[in-house]
């Protein structure tokens, strides 16, 4: 039973030596000192020896088991060590690929022009003037010469809050709060978002618009043009081509409309322009005498123009946009584009 001690002993160590994984030295230790394994029915059978040889065989199959316990051991961590080494070396970081450049965020689209525009007319002497969201009727209607029965007062154009407070239609109601607190002249630019019952490929509900007013002695027509001519030019292009039809709104008089050459097919006709060479982007007039009553200017010493355009609506025609829900929708792959 010695000399199959001693042949155990080494198979187990060589066993031990030669397991290239965790999972082969596993394999190795049930063999030999698991529940059923080789050195395990050795011990089991020290009982049956010769009682003088006992002791003997008892110590060296203990000295044995301990000798290949300790190489499993050592074993283990040496095989577990090239684990993490081989995971290291998977690991690292190879120098000579080309770098990733971080994601960073970036301004939407509709700041991008807000700030475009007012930038285009800070340049001109407009300062920036701001309201609340939330405005009473007053303001909204009643100040800027729209009449109670005009139809941009009713349910299905305009959202109501309660009796007598509604959700802003336009910017024009900080024109009329601007007046009110400031002497003549008056240059100020009106970005913000307004409200409207409204919505298809091309309308939204909630919008930006911007609003320009200018007040003081002397301002005439030409003046409003020249001024809408120069931004069209910086905003468009200077090859952009500009004309101003005839309109009506309530806080103007005279009133009208501008149009630019097409921006897509350069005025040559396409199915964004409708086939007319022509994309209608503002409106825009001589401010009402009668909206200078409310503000408590006279009309017989001041003159003014006020203009407004939808932010969205240009930043569509700018950068060739199909739907306005493209601006609204927070697609990433739409907005990395910008």
């Amino acid at each position: 039973m010695r000399d199959q001690l001693e042949a155990v002993r080494g198979e187990a160590l060589r066993a031990v030596a030669d397991a290239a994984d965790l999972q082969s030295l596993e394999t190795a230790r049930v063999h030999y000192l698991g529940r059923k394994g080789v050195l395990t029915n050795i011990l089991r059978n020290v009982s049956e020896a010769p009682e003088e040889e006992r002791p003997v065989l008892g110590k060296t199959a203990n000295e044995i088991k301990k000798a290949v316990v300790s190489a499993i051991e050592e074993r283990k961590q040496a095989l577990e060590a090239k684990v993490l080494e081989d995971q290291a070396e998977q690991d690292r970081a190879d120098l000579t690929l080309p770098g990733r450049r971080p994601s960073f965020g970036h301004k939407h689209p509709i700041s991008q022009v807000i700030e475009e525009i007012t930038d285009i007319f800070a340049g001109l002497g407009f300062r920036v003037a701001t309201g609340p969201d939330i405005e009473t009727e007053y303001y909204n209607f009643d100040s800027l010469n729209t009449p109670a029965d005009h139809p941009a007062r009713d349910l299905h154009d305009t959202f109501f809050v309660k009796p007598g407070v509604v959700l802003r239609t336009h910017t024009s109601p900080v024109q009329m709060r601007v007046m009110e607190q400031t002497a003549p002249p008056v240059a100020v630019i009106v970005p913000g978002r307004t409200f409207r019952v409204d919505a298809d490929a091309s309308h939204s509900p909630m919008f930006h618009q911007v609003e320009g007013l200018w007040v003081d002695k002397g301002v005439t027509f030409a003046e409003l043009k020249g001024a809408l001519m120069l931004f069209s030019h910086a905003f468009f292009g200077k090859d952009t081509e500009v004309r101003f039809r005839p309109h009506y709104f309530p806080f103007t008089e005279p009133s009208a409309e501008m149009d630019i050459s097409c921006t897509v097919c350069k005025g040559q006709g396409c199915r964004v322009c409708k086939h007319l060479g022509w994309l209608e982007i503002l409106g825009c007039g001589m401010v009402h005498p009668e909206v200078f009553k409310y503000a408590n200017y006279d009309s017989e010493t001041y003159t003014g123009f006020a203009f407004g355009m939808g932010v969205d609506r240009m930043a569509m025609l700018k950068h060739s946009i199909d739907s306005i829900h493209h601006l609204y929708e927070n697609d990433v792959r739409f907005l990395e584009q910008f």
